[in-house]
């Protein structure tokens, strides 16, 4: 039984786009609580609360349909791909809780066992606890978690403090939205969709271990706004901005070629409209097919001094995180160079 034949699929567990939730928030008048470090009033990947001087509390939820119909599979992703904006602030997780909407009816019980047992193999990993969850009946399967992480609110990285002259790094290739497009259509090949699969399931776990070692200026992960709509994000900050190498970002397996065949994603043109205006330089339509591609579960972009880079780009290899350069910080606060 295909888990993707219940969904509406539009690409990737695509968002409703750049800031439409915070644009929905904006108007709320929240306590100004002194313990609040970062909520929905910036782009963070997470939020912040302090719990004492040396601890804070990370809070962060995300879930989607199914991008792929093996069950198991499906829940370790939605797992990793919650677990990873924890990881993006250097938090280290400590507990979930599933949301789960599943049309038990026309699929069962089993299904549903299979991508919970998916997720709880992600989560134990991790060192995360499952505490329960909250279902619904819905036609439509969706899986997702709600994680609290805790971190030294010192030491906690942010997603819009670049300084000039760093090193941005890249811990896993792009284009799992292009290729589960491909999968819809029955034109993925094996290797691509191998080579997706095995990007979204992987915990961003390890990196985020290696780049502790190293001072991370700022991070974020790459998820559903797509490569150039995270680097946008942390480009906002008022000291500089960045640049992108497109000659340097890793690609999954033949998406440039299903990009050509028009199998864009729905929330690439989403994150296209919300995000463009942020980006200057060679900006073709096969360069923002690529850049702005709804990415589940994708890795954790960072900014390094450029001293410390190929020291640390060498230390992910060597934990066996794939780990790229692919541009640097610099230049106008607010804007991502392509070139």
């Amino acid at each position: 039984m295909k888990l993707t034949a219940y969904t509406r699929f539009s690409g990737c567990g695509a968002k409703l786009g750049p800031g439409v939730l915070e644009q929905a928030l904006c108007g709320l008048a929240q306590p100004a609580y002194p313990e609040l470090l970062a909520d929905f009033s910036g782009s963070e990947d997470a939020g912040l609360f302090r719990l004492g001087p040396h601890q804070a509390l990370v809070q962060t939820v995300d879930f989607f349909p199914p991008i792929v119909d093996d069950p198991y599979l499906f829940g370790r992703i939605a797992a990793a791909n919650a677990l990873s904006d924890l990881y993006a602030m250097g938090a280290r997780p400590i507990t979930a809780l599933a949301l789960v909407c599943h049309p038990l009816k026309a699929l069962g019980m089993e299904p549903l066992k299979a991508m919970l047992e998916g997720g709880l193999a992600a989560l134990t990993e991790a060192g995360c606890a499952l505490l329960g969850g909250h279902s619904i009946e819905d036609p439509e399967p969706k899986l997702g978690y709600a994680v609290t992480g805790l971190v030294d609110p010192d030491r906690a990285w942010r997603n819009n403090t670049l300084e000039p002259g760093g090193k941005l790094l890249l811990t896993k290739p792009i284009g799992t939205g292009l290729v589960n497009m491909a999968l819809r259509a029955e034109c993925a090949s094996p290797a691509a969709q191998a080579a997706a699969e095995t990007a979204m399931a992987t915990l961003n776990k390890a990196a985020a271990q290696v780049l502790a070692g190293f001072r991370v200026q700022a991070c974020t992960d790459v998820t559903g706004f797509g490569l150039a709509g995270h680097a946008a994000e942390m480009a906002l900050g008022d000291r500089c901005g960045l640049s992108l190498c497109m000659a340097q970002v890793p690609l999954l397996p033949e998406v440039q070629d299903y990009a050509a065949m028009g199998l864009i994603p729905e929330g690439t043109y989403r994150n296209r409209e919300g995000r463009l205006k942020f980006l200057r330089g060679d900006l073709s339509p096969a360069n923002l097919d690529l850049l702005f591609d709804p990415q589940t579960s994708g890795g954790l972009l960072a900014a390094l001094p450029a001293a410390e880079a190929d020291a640390a780009l060498a230390a992910l290899h060597a934990a066996g995180v794939p780990a790229w350069i692919i541009g640097e910080t610099g230049g106008a606060p607010g804007f991502v160079q392509v070139v």
